[in-house]
């Protein structure tokens, strides 16, 4: 986040830095870490703080400049997504660095903001995975929300081409897109439900009680089946 905090606004990052160091669990952290994420904060606790704190976007940007995981997932929390520029967020994305901030960062603030879709499609072309990813997210989000213009046949193309051997975040996106094209195209569903089948990506994800299974032909179907009974 650009800009430059007040010296009232950098006593307040070091009154919630300090706060959220305060929440810091190991046990949390060693968890997290496995998934990439270095903070230790009990996410629900975090929540409560942003609840407190409510919308400040000053605070925001002092706490996203720290580069402290624990802050920035906060300062997506009580920021205003409408308030930043194209250019900025591409920034913020790129020294996003773990996958939780970057998972906030677009579904919280990019989402939100106007410079959604051109977003979208500069970084579905990165040459980064990690970036790449972000533009696949957002594609799956307007796969199910507004599909006009999108050329959903080329999208399962290039699924059907890459998304076996992309890394992992973004095979995570390209499979989230995938199931997304499955659940809401009926007239691609076949087509999708095969390509899962034969690609057998993240067949074998532990998945715990009750919860789907990120398996691109179980998550389509069940999710198919919730709709039909609905």
């Amino acid at each position: 986040m650009a800009g430059t905090t007040s010296a009232s606004t950098g006593g307040a990052v070091a009154e919630v830095t300090a706060e959220l160091a305060g929440l810091e669990d190991p046990k949390i952290r060693a968890v997290n870490e496995r998934h990439g994420d270095d903070h230790g904060v009990n996410l629900t606790k975090l929540r409560a703080v942003a609840k407190r704190l409510k919308t400040q976007q000053e605070l925001a940007r002092g706490l996203w400049e720290t580069q402290d995981t624990a802050a920035r997932l906060l300062a997506l929390l009580i920021c205003r997504p409408k308030a930043f520029a194209r250019d900025e967020l591409d920034v913020m994305l790129r020294e996003a660095r773990t996958p939780k901030v970057q998972d906030w960062l677009v579904n919280y603030v990019v989402k939100k903001s106007p410079h959604a879709e051109e977003l979208r499609a500069v970084w579905f072309a990165d040459a980064d995975p990690a970036v790449a990813s972000a533009g696949w997210a957002l594609t799956a989000d307007r796969v199910q929300k507004k599909p006009e213009g999108l050329d959903l046949a080329g999208l399962l193309d290039e699924i059907e081409a890459e998304m076996k051997d992309a890394p992992e975040r973004l095979q995570w996106a390209m499979n989230h897109c995938l199931a997304q094209i499955g659940i809401a195209h009926p007239e691609h569903r076949a087509r999708a439900l095969a390509i899962g089948e034969r690609l057998e990506v993240l067949k074998d994800y532990p998945t715990s009680p009750g919860c789907t299974s990120p398996y691109a032909p179980e998550w389509i179907t069940e999710m198919v089946r919730r709709q039909q009974s609905a």
